[in-house]
């Protein structure tokens, strides 16, 4: 973060366990949604996840909704009050009204869902403290080289990156500020600074 001075930027760069939470149900409930995010390596649906089209919809209209509220909350509230789903802790709330069916489809996955979504967060902290603490050099790098681009200081903007353990080498764009990041590239600091160089360039 650059700070104390005009204009001024903030990345921030997690593998937030709502955000793995929720790709790991979309996996195991058959969610096609978003079709241009890949899927996560080595989950897929459980058992028999056939629904009639219509309940199918439901399903997917619902948990588009909970997607967009666990990405980027502020920018998507809830209409509508939250409440925890019980077998989630505190990782889990959904819209009071509305969600009945995505509630219900949850459950039976919850240990396993919780256990991945853990485990998968160790794995970037444990990814992330051997790059040896090279974060903020990485975008600060970026950054500075588009204002050399460019001939300016940059503008201010924020940036979320969820670095995520996805099937394909990428990013993209999954809410208005925010990114996401397979692990691997992320781990090569090359290509990754070749990647999110036209992401900064857009925002700054």
């Amino acid at each position: 973060m650059q700070a104390g001075a005009t204009p001024s930027w903030v990345i921030r760069e997690n593998a937030g366990q709502a955000v793995l939470l929720a790709l790991y149900l979309r996996e195991v409930l058959a969610i096609a949604s978003p079709a241009e995010l890949p899927r996560l390596r080595d989950v897929g649906a459980v058992g028999d996840v056939r629904l009639a089209v219509d309940e199918q919809d439901a399903l997917e209209r619902q948990w588009r909704e909970y997607w967009a509220m666990t990405v980027e909350p502020e920018e998507h509230p809830s209409p509508v009050s939250l409440e925890l789903v019980d077998a989630y802790g505190t990782w889990l709330a959904l819209p009071s009204s509305g969600a009945e069916a995505l509630a219900a489809a949850v459950v039976p996955h919850a240990e396993a869902a919780l256990a991945w979504a853990e485990w998968a967060h160790e794995n970037y902290r444990t990814a992330s403290k051997a790059r040896r603490g090279d974060s903020y050099r990485a975008y600060a790098g970026t950054i500075a080289e588009h204002e050399r681009e460019v001939g300016r200081r940059a503008h201010s903007f924020e940036l979320n990156v969820e670095v995520l353990p996805l099937a394909e080498t990428g990013i993209w764009w999954i809410g208005a500020k925010t990114v996401a990041v397979t692990d691997s590239l992320r781990g090569d600091a090359a290509a990754f600074d070749d990647a999110i160089h036209p992401i900064i360039a857009e925002l700054a």
